[in-house]
């Protein structure tokens, strides 16, 4: 009989056996399968939020800041500056022949959401001539704002998010009363969380002269951004920063990113080491209490390679089980569920979607067959090693 038949004629038979064993058995599947839900749940919000700050709009869209300042609500930039931004190189032209170039303010203003607690709202300033910039942005409900007049349109996730935010509401911000006129969607990006009014109203409003705090241009395929980075970079009249909007977006998520994938490790390793020493435990049972079996198929000739993989499948087997269900029951609960957080550094809120995607779903079950691996090695060598005649005096 070849090596991989007596494996899978062992395996065979402890598989068999399992119903028999379901009790011991189901530890390691309800331990594993605790490790990887958490593990995947974890890092789906890590995920949902990476995907938010990066989903920005095209791929040819740059922002520009003032130099130094790693967040848009930082940056200010003066309007002899903005001016010199958009009459620099490599910027496309709207039909009209100017540069599709939008100088936008950001501040945060305090709303309350709907489950009464206060929060900082990011307000965005943009002129309608800006929305050339923003073709992602669509009116779902209502109509655009009107310039000149303290109108507002509203993200459809901040609408969610924030009482007295519906069409035909009025909110009162530092003495001045907007009226929301409409609801917008822009392609699941984090400006879905934002509001929107008239950049010039918005700063009379505030006070704020003509300063911006960012200029978002499209980029010409001609001249491409290295041409607009560098038309900006030579220019003596500005200190600023370039980088397309998606970069900018990932240095946002990078830390973040890194702190939720801190949190979901270190809470999955323990939680990990508690279901290697549960694993442990029921292959070692579950060997001592087949040492009478184990040790008959050493007695007629099995090699002991035979039983050491054949302990790994079962192991392998349960891990499996486990690591699927984990998985299944975060994604079951947690994909595509909405959440809100302090987001961008900014103190403002930012709501996303969790989201369980293939990749976390596969990491899951490699941390599952990780866990079995080892919860499986020991236990399986001890049952290769077991002397046939101890074995067989000790029943």
């Amino acid at each position: 009989m070849s090596i991989l038949t007596e494996i899978a004629a062992v395996s065979a038979m402890n598989l068999r056996s399992l119903p028999r064993r379901l009790g011991t058995s189901s530890v390691v599947v309800i331990g594993i399968g605790g490790v990887v839900a958490v593990l995947v749940s974890v890092l789906a919000v890590s995920t949902g939020l990476v995907n938010v700050l990066q989903s920005s709009g095209p791929e040819n869209r740059a922002i520009v800041v003032s130099s130094g300042t790693s967040m848009e609500l930082l940056s200010s930039l003066t309007n002899e500056e903005t001016l010199a931004i958009a009459n620099s190189a490599a910027i496309s032209k709207g039909a009209d022949g100017r540069a599709l170039a939008s100088p936008e303010s950001l501040m945060i203003v305090n709303l309350f959401k709907r489950d009464g607690a206060e929060a900082g709202a990011p307000l965005r300033g943009i002129t309608q001539e800006g929305l050339a910039v923003h073709p992602e942005i669509k009116i779902v409900s209502g109509r655009l704002f009107r310039p000149g007049v303290a109108e507002l349109i509203v993200g459809k996730s901040a609408q969610r998010l924030y009482k007295g935010l519906d069409v035909g509401s009025k909110i009162k911000l530092r003495g001045t009363t907007w009226r929301v006129v409409g609801v917008f969607a822009s392609a699941g990006s984090s400006h879905e969380s934002e509001l929107i009014a008239d950049s010039r109203t918005l700063n009379s409003a505030y006070q704020r002269g003509n300063l911006s705090q960012s200029v978002l241009v499209m980029i010409d395929p001609h001249g491409g951004f290295g041409a607009f980075r560098n038309s900006i970079t030579t220019n003596p009249q500005l200190q600023a920063d370039v980088s397309t909007e998606r970069d900018f977006g990932t240095q946002e998520s990078d830390q973040i990113s890194a702190i939720m994938s801190i949190v979901a490790y270190v809470v999955g390793g323990i939680m990990a080491i508690g279901a290697i020493l549960g694993a442990l435990n029921t292959m070692y049972s579950n060997v001592s209490s087949r040492s009478r079996e184990i040790a008959t198929l050493r007695a007629i000739g099995f090699a002991p390679v035979s039983v050491v993989v054949s302990v790994l499948v079962e192991a392998l087997l349960l891990a499996l089980v486990g690591g699927a269900g984990g998985a299944t029951i975060a994604w079951l609960i947690f994909n595509g569920h909405s959440v809100d957080t302090a987001g961008s550094g900014t103190g403002a809120q930012l709501a996303f979607d969790l989201a369980v995607t293939p990749g976390l779903v596969a990491l899951g079950i490699v941390w599952a067959c990780l866990i079995g691996l080892i919860g499986g090695l020991f236990p399986a060598i001890r049952a290769a090693r077991l002397p046939v005649a101890t074995a067989l005096r000790a029943i």
